[in-house]
């Protein structure tokens, strides 16, 4: 497997050394005792019996239940075929943004898809990685290989966060693109209009696909620790305001919330998974954690 060190800039490295064997440690670590793989796809571990109908292949009849009941029954698996994953990364200017702490909104999505990567080709799954500004930029096909991991990195050292960004419209360029249904990951502070977003989350939800949205948010963006008059930048847009912390704090920190709460709401309702998440949660206890969360449920 190759070092992070060929792939990952200093900066991250110095905060999360060796990424592809931390990213292995955290990946087997969570897999230790696991029965079935968190995503489906990987584990087709014997479950069950059913009567064979019309269409089934023959191939899967277990002729000892026949030797004892006379009757044809076919062993049924928890999953037939892997699945595919493809990593959407926002290289949105607005994802370079830190306050105080040592990784970018867009650093700390590397970290993330680099251990969903080790972790999908560890079940001998493929991933791929998609990036995209305003528009689409670069396209990996999903392989299983080992090599993947340090080609997704190799992609994700060269990315550089800059520009607006047009996550719904992607979105639906990616949907329209992706022919079998995959496991959709995405990595975004998602900074735009909710709805079109909403809407082509739906579009993919409707195509069969399985989705997770890593909401990505800088720690300020979400605990908001501001004193006296700010001026604050649009980091895509660039236009200057000067506010007041302690006067707009409340409201924004209101704000900020109910965008979080109509993302889960929504995303729960069309069967897609949210995961909000700020720079100031380690990593790797974040992804735990969300894996945890979701193996228990399958």
């Amino acid at each position: 497997m190759p070092s992070a060190e060929q792939y990952l800039k200093p900066e991250v490295i110095r905060t999360v050394s060796r990424l592809d064997l931390r990213a292995r440690f955290i990946v087997e670590g969570f897999l230790t005792g696991l029965h079935a793989s968190p995503f489906h796809g990987f584990s087709v571990e014997f479950s069950e019996h059913r009567r064979y109908s019309q269409g089934d292949d023959p191939k899967d009849i277990d002729w000892l239940v026949y030797a004892k009941t006379d009757r044809y029954y076919v062993k049924k698996y928890q999953a037939e075929t892997n699945i595919s994953g493809y990593l959407l990364m926002d290289l949105s200017e607005s994802m370079g943004y830190t306050y105080r702490q040592e990784l970018t909104k867009f650093d700390y999505s590397i970290c993330l898809a680099a251990a969903l990567a080790y972790l999908m080709v560890h079940q001998q799954d493929p991933v791929g990685l998609m990036t995209f500004g305003d528009k689409l930029q670069m396209s990996l096909p999903a392989k299983s290989k080992r090599s993947q991991l340090g080609n997704i990195l190799g992609v994700l050292a060269k990315a550089k966060p800059a520009g607006p960004t047009d996550v719904a419209g992607n979105l639906k360029r990616i949907a329209s693109m992706i022919r079998h249904k995959g496991l959709i990951m995405l990595f975004s502070d998602l900074l735009c209009d909710v709805q079109p977003v909403l809407d082509s989350l739906h579009q993919l939800r409707y195509a069969g696909h399985d989705v997770i949205v890593f909401h990505v948010l800088d720690e300020a963006e979400v605990k908001f620790p501001f004193d006296g008059l700010i001026d604050f930048e649009d980091p895509e847009t660039h236009d200057r305001q000067l506010v007041d912390a302690a006067g707009i704090k409340p409201d924004y920190l209101e704000a900020v919330e109910e965008l979080r709460s109509k993302y889960k709401k929504e995303c729960r309702a069309m069967g897609a998974d949210y995961v909000p998440l700020d720079t100031s949660l380690p990593f790797d206890r974040a992804l735990v954690e969300y894996l945890s969360q979701r193996q228990a449920r399958f």
